[in-house]
């Protein structure tokens, strides 16, 4: 009995592995059957049934009918009701090809993309020039997060079906995702080309030539996509993001609010329309609205559990807190400020957050627990992501945490470094980009620009950069120290950087984590911002109320750096004057 049942209890999963479009596993498991009892009949005709459609392309097609009721249910968006009937479907017909895409279409839809792989899979080997097939497969990759699998599989629908709108929009996206701005347009050209009232292509295009910073033509994409599709609140979204960089604010919130009137749970609107508040120094209303955050589809930020969310009122003492990272190693510089807050009402605060981080956070505070990991959940009271903090303790302009500084460098790495730097100069620490991701349009700058300020008398340039755009190094004709290899390589990140900048006498650099570094630090420091910065930075102001130290040059002009630099230029003479005065 106990073998009977152990193979009705196989059957049974082999059976689940069919039913999912997994059939390389019923495969398997039907054989391991046969191994150990190879008279039994029922395995046998599941093997046969299972291998003779797939392995010989014979095509099963199910009743018009059955097949009609399933597309029905597609088109109401009912997917588990379509999941369903389709897995009974490729049971009877495994040879259905048609039945094994909508299948596969209908798990993407609600993100069993691994399943819908294997049914996307059995359609085009029984089909393989089922362009839907492979237009479909191109959609579940591309929310993989395989691009360029998503990108062949595109080509591929292409090559056998040329007149498809759908996938030439949906290639441009993952090749827009990519980086490959020039490509991505041609696919969405393209499929305007195929579908003239293609609203989402426009809406797509002017995305990618944002990106590129063309905004005047991303702005006619928009505004296009919106009198093709007056409803569609993404459009309206983008359009307000291209305003905002073009400094049109009043325009961008205005936009913003458009799309929230269309769409009244859209969490990227609600969030964007924080900025402008943000940047024009109403931290109180723009940090509520910078909640949002949270709800968008893209939020690094976990989903908030009822029972642990902390409202900035209830009592603290004795409990256990955890904040947690959630966005770029900036914004755990600049916010990490906020925890000997909470230790000050009573918490046992906790903050996960990358290891690499941990030796420089240290400084803050040696009683506040550093982890890399989640702890269980019942050992936390109460949890947050850290850029909530600000809200939570109702921050405005006039409240902003200012002990600088709140980091610090370790003496003996200042020590080692100061031996390194000997020559008697005016020392410069400069950087000039930061990490690639999609707020890096237009606040980095070429490392050429800092030529004129080499010139100086007795300055000495001290490179803080790693990683993109350091082969710029490798294209200037005037003197920059270099820092040996080993600087910033080791398991802790910025410890080095800390220690150099406190050896220099100032700071300049792009908006990146190095300026919110030497802020915490207390360095004197000039960051060189573009006409419309990240929205910490605000407006006009040359000071920023989140680091005393630091000094702001903005752009008078998008992409023109010549004026900002030629200040800077003026000012660091000014200031080494002083120097020697002293």
């Amino acid at each position: 009995m106990s073998a009977n049942l152990s193979v009705e209890q196989s059957l049974m999963k082999a059976k689940s592995y069919v039913n999912k479009g997994d059939l390389a596993e019923a495969q398997k498991l039907y054989e391991t059957i046969l191994q150990n009892f190879s008279n039994n009949i029922r395995t046998q005709k599941e093997i046969g049934a299972l291998n003779k459609p797939i392995q010989n392309n014979i095509i099963q097609n199910p009743p018009q009918e059955a097949f009609s009721k399933i597309v029905n249910l597609y088109n109401q968006g009912q997917m588990e009701a379509v999941i369903q009937k389709a897995e009974t479907l490729t049971a009877q017909y495994p040879g259905a090809y048609i039945v094994w895409n909508m299948l596969g279409a209908s798990r993407a839809q609600i993100g069993i993309l691994e399943e819908a792989l294997h049914a996307f899979d059995n359609s085009i080997s029984l089909k393989p020039d089922y362009a839907d097939a492979y237009y479909n497969k191109g959609y579940a990759l591309y929310y993989l997060d395989k691009l360029d699998e998503a990108i062949e599989a595109y080509r591929i629908s292409i090559s056998l079906k040329p007149d498809n709108a759908e996938v030439y929009s949906n290639m441009g996206v993952a090749l827009k995702n990519q980086g490959k701005f020039d490509e991505a347009i041609l696919a969405y050209r393209k499929s305007i080309s195929l579908k003239p009232d293609h609203a989402e292509a426009y809406d797509n295009m002017g995305v990618a030539l944002k990106n590129q910073g063309k905004l005047d033509e991303a702005i006619e994409a928009f505004k296009k996509s919106i009198l093709l599709k007056p409803s569609r609140a993404e459009a309206y979204n983008n359009l307000g993001n291209t305003l905002k960089e073009q400094g049109r604010l009043d325009q961008a919130l205005e936009t913003y609010n458009k799309a929230i009137s269309l769409k009244s749970d859209y969490a990227d609107a609600c969030c964007n329309t924080s900025f402008i508040h943000n940047l024009y120094g109403d931290l109180k209303k723009g940090l509520e609205l910078y909640e949002w955050r949270q709800k968008q589809k893209s939020s690094p930020v976990r989903a908030p559990r009822k029972n642990l969310i902390w409202d900035g009122v209830k009592p603290l003492s004795g409990k256990k807190f955890l904040v947690y990272e959630e966005q770029g190693l900036g914004d755990v510089i600049q916010f990490c400020r906020y925890l000997p807050m909470l230790k000050q009402k009573g918490a046992e605060v906790a903050f996960k957050v990358k290891k690499k981080m941990h030796a420089l956070l240290s400084t803050i505070d040696n009683e506040i627990i550093l982890v890399d990991s989640f702890p269980d959940n019942d050992q936390i009271d109460f949890e947050t992501p850290i850029m909530s903090l600000p809200f939570l303790f109702n921050t405005n302009l006039d409240t902003i945490p200012v002990k600088i500084p709140y980091l610090f460098a370790n003496d003996n790495n200042i020590l080692s470094w100061a031996k390194c730097l000997t020559k008697s100069t005016f020392k410069v620490g400069i950087c000039w980009q930061g990490s690639k991701n999609k707020i890096d349009y237009g606040r980095s700058f070429p490392l050429s620009l800092f030529e004129g300020i080499s010139k100086i008398p007795n300055v000495e340039l001290i490179s803080l950069h790693k990683g993109e755009g350091e082969m710029q190094i490798k294209g200037i004709n005037f003197d920059l120290t270099i820092l040996d290899n080993n600087f910033d390589t080791g398991e802790n990140a910025f410890v080095d950087s800390a220690a150099v900048m406190m050896n220099c006498d100032l700071i300049v650099t792009s908006d990146t984590a190095i300026a919110h570094l030497a802020g915490a630090l207390g360095c004197t420091t000039w960051v060189v911002l573009k006409k419309i910065p990240d929205w910490r930075w605000m407006l006009e102001r040359k000071d920023s109320p989140w680091y005393p130290n630091l000094t702001l040059y903005r752009q008078k002009q998008i992409d023109n750096w010549t004026h900002v630099f030629d200040k800077i230029e003026v000012d660091l003479q000014s200031l080494i004057k002083e120097k020697e005065i002293q």
